[in-house]
């Protein structure tokens, strides 16, 4: 008997559906069985699946007599099937890297509920990049697995089977099967949710639906939603022990027509007033006391579809339209004229000479002032005090500016004008702006590549989507310098960024505080952030997956707390693109949010410890020399989406933990800061670390300003003394104090 089922109805996919098959066959869980449903397809459907059922055995083809629907062929897939699981693709469909893993993983941990609800992203047919919209009612927090009551929002999800997996023996103990007709997936998945006994959520994207061109146009398939809807109630009437949902659904069936009746592109022009009345009729059927208030412009569009005035639902829908744009106008009107002459003050600008003493330094597109750009716009101010500084960030991130430093808003004429006088721009990130003659531009990008970026992300959709190459490489043609950290940046950077650029391979500037720091400043730092002075502080920094729309903490942090005891604190830090902190609902006093710290290097000189994934922070923290652990459990996933320079694996800078358990068993047995994991940690610092001895910024700006070629010699790793953790001093061995000196003795004599 096979873990999975996975049952594929195909009809007039041929396109389609050897991709469909392949993302099944080849996924890293293999213990699973394909049943492939020929629904009478008159295309080469059939023969693709025979093909496919010929060089595998897990392949079982099943052909229909006739076409009857996806509804049907599903049910005659279900009938077929012998896994403990079952999940459900279209033809068109597939399985994203390592969906199977992921989910059998889940069911694991949730003690194998009957349903487990994960997320689905859809494919345009028109080739562009799978977008999936925020789901937060798949957000894995809180108890798992729970009652359909628990969390009833689960309801206002798409209905599409794609996006369940289903224990085989609860749906045939429920007799649950597809009816016939469109929009079958609709009581089928309301009776799925309302009987289940458990389940479980998996934020993750494990489908891409591909949405087809044909058939995509008005129909009159979609007067089929009465009937299934018809079939949900009648559902509810039978099963009294579900009547508490009656209100529930009423709603979600309201929305739901009002949404169809309000797309213009699904309903036949002569056929809108007949579905309006038809939906009229629904809803004063089945209408039930107790349901929900919805908000106001909600309550209305219901009524007027409960009360089937078709025209009157016409003319406020155009007239709300007419008013939005109109305000929308209003808004962009103004909107334009300020950038109008905004336009036209920077090209006066443009046209005035440069002003030789001042520089602009921008990270982040507009955030504090920190990374590589603020190491470098204190050594411009040391090293070259004749310069004044500007630093462009967004009015909330003033206060972290320096006092010597001027403080600029994006946007504003400032702003505008310091692009495009100020001698010299330092940016860390791609932003093309206008290079004047004579004006030095130096991006210094946000630490060493360990992800795919620049040209490499063409073959990466996910990771990729949105990003404009030509756009990408119009800037690396603005860059005079760009700063690199060692020899494995400078490779990937020139490679997929190609410009005209020198590479000053000095260092990174942001690790210098790392060489200057002292014992006192990491005590203060420990203090302000609250960590007991006897507690080893790990700073937990793990980086962003494109592979999710939802972005979710890989760990469960109070837990992990929790085991390790009392000496330990977790310094949590999201991604900045992650949108919040790491745990908003952790429970243990030993873990502190540091999402919105606004300097990382401050929380490295803070911690004891690093623990991370995927981000390039492990190669600063390498040049602290101090311990390191990677948290790598979704690796497949991970790498098929995004892709990394480094195999971590074969050139690791410390201990690797490949799950939770292993994680907290690296700590609590001391291998964390052992000699194999500080072996590790010198060949990744001598290989990623070799100028990173505190005068990166220095040499940076004796090269960029004063134009000096006979820079600092560096300092070889062997003679750096990075300023030490408090962990480190708490375990270092008593210095030997020698004895204070006496007169001998006789008994010494003798």
């Amino acid at each position: 008997m096979p873990r999975f089922s996975v049952i594929v109805p195909a009809y007039k996919v041929q396109a389609y559906l050897h991709e469909c098959l392949e993302s099944v066959l080849t996924q890293s869980y293999t213990d699973l069985e394909l049943v492939a449903v020929d629904d009478a397809s008159p295309d080469a459907c059939g023969a693709i699946v025979e093909e496919f059922a010929a060089r595998d055995p897990r392949v079982r083809p099943v052909r229909l007599a006739r076409g009857q629907g996806p509804g049907a062929a599903r049910n005659a897939g279900l009938a077929e099937a012998g896994g403990d699981y079952v999940l459900f693709l279209d033809g068109g469909d597939t399985l994203t890297p390592g969906a199977l893993q992921a989910v059998a993983d889940r069911l694991k941990e949730t003690g194998e509920p009957d349903v487990l609800v994960h997320d689905h992203a859809e494919v345009p047919w028109t080739g562009e990049p799978p977008h999936t919209p925020a789901r937060p009612q798949l957000y894995d927090r809180g108890p798992a697995p729970f009652r359909p009551e628990d969390r009833p929002g689960l309801l206002r999800l798409p209905t599409a089977p794609w996006t369940k997996t289903c224990r085989r023996e609860f749906l045939e103990r429920e007799g649950l099967a597809f009816p016939p007709g469109s929009h079958e997936d609709t009581p089928w998945t309301f009776q799925v949710l309302l009987t289940a006994e458990s389940v479980a959520t998996l934020d993750r994207v494990c489908v891409h639906h591909r949405l087809r061109r044909e058939g995509s146009g008005p129909s009159r398939r979609h007067f089929d939603v009465f009937e299934q809807y018809e079939r949900v109630f009648a559902f509810l009437a039978e099963r009294p022990e579900l009547a508490r949902w009656r209100p529930v659904l009423f709603r979600r069936t309201a929305d739901h027509l009002t949404a169809l009746f309000a797309r213009g592109d699904l309903l036949p022009r002569a056929g809108r007033a007949e579905f309006l009345r038809l939906a009229r009729d629904l809803l004063r059927r089945h209408r039930a006391p107790g349901t929900p208030v919805p908000p106001l412009r909600e309550r209305l569009r219901h009524a007027l579809v409960r009360l089937g005035l078709h025209r009157t639902y016409r003319a406020l829908h155009v007239a709300g339209a007419l008013g939005r744009r109109a305000g929308k106008g209003a808004v962009k009107l103004a909107g334009a004229l300020r950038a109008a002459a905004l336009r036209l003050h920077y090209r006066v600008q443009l046209r005035l000479p440069l002003h030789q003493d001042r520089a602009v330094f921008r990270a982040y597109g507009g955030a504090g002032y920190g990374c590589n750009p603020g190491a470098l716009e204190e050594a411009f101010r040391t090293h070259a005090p004749h310069l004044r500084t500007a630093w462009i960030a967004h009015p909330e991130h003033h206060h972290t500016i320096p006092v010597a430093t001027r403080r600029i808003a994006p946007g504003s004429a400032a702003y505008w004008t310091a692009l495009a006088r100020s001698k010299y721009v330092v940016d860390n990130e791609p932003h093309p702006p206008v290079k004047r003659p004579g004006q030095v531009v130096v991006q210094t990008f946000s630490g060493t590549p360990l992800k795919h970026m620049g040209l490499d992300l063409r073959e990466r959709p996910a990771a990729g989507a949105g990003t404009d190459f030509g756009e990408l490489l119009g800037a690396a043609g603005t860059w005079d310098y760009v700063v690199s950290a060692n020899r494995h940046s400078t490779l990937v950077r020139e490679r997929v960024l190609p410009g005209p650029y020198q590479t000053l391979e000095y260092g990174q500037p942001r690790n210098d505080v790392f060489q200057q720091a002292t014992s006192a400043e990491v005590t203060r730092l420990r203090e302000s952030l609250g960590i007991p002075g006897h507690a080893v502080a790990i700073l937990y920094a793990p980086t962003h997956r494109d592979y999710r729309r939802t972005q979710r903490c890989p760990l469960d942090l109070d837990e992990v707390a929790r085991r390790l005891g009392p000496q330990f604190v977790i310094l949590a830090r999201a991604h900045r693109r992650h949108g919040g902190p790491l745990a908003p609902e952790a429970l243990s006093p030993r873990i502190v949010d540091v999402t919105g710290h606004p300097s990382v290097e401050q929380l490295c000189l803070a911690s004891d410890a690093l623990v991370t994934d995927y981000a390039s922070v492990m190669f600063d923290y390498a040049g602290l020399d101090r311990p390191i652990v990677l948290h790598l459990d979704d690796e497949e996933a991970f790498e098929a989406a995004r892709g990394t320079y480094v195999d971590l694996r074969a050139f690791p800078p410390g201990a690797i933990a490949r799950s939770e358990d292993e994680l907290v068993d690296i700590f609590t047995t001391g291998h964390w800061r052992g000699s194999r994991s500080t072996q590790l940690r010198s060949a990744f610092r001598a290989r990623f670390c070799p100028y990173d001895d505190g005068r990166a910024a220095e040499r940076v700006v004796r090269h960029v300003v004063f134009g000096e070629r006979g820079l600092p010699p560096v300092v070889p790793p062997a003679e750096r003394h990075p300023v030490p953790s408090a962990a480190a001093r708490a375990h270092a061995p008593l210095p030997t104090v020698p004895r204070p000196a006496r007169p001998l003795t006789l008994t010494d004599r003798l």
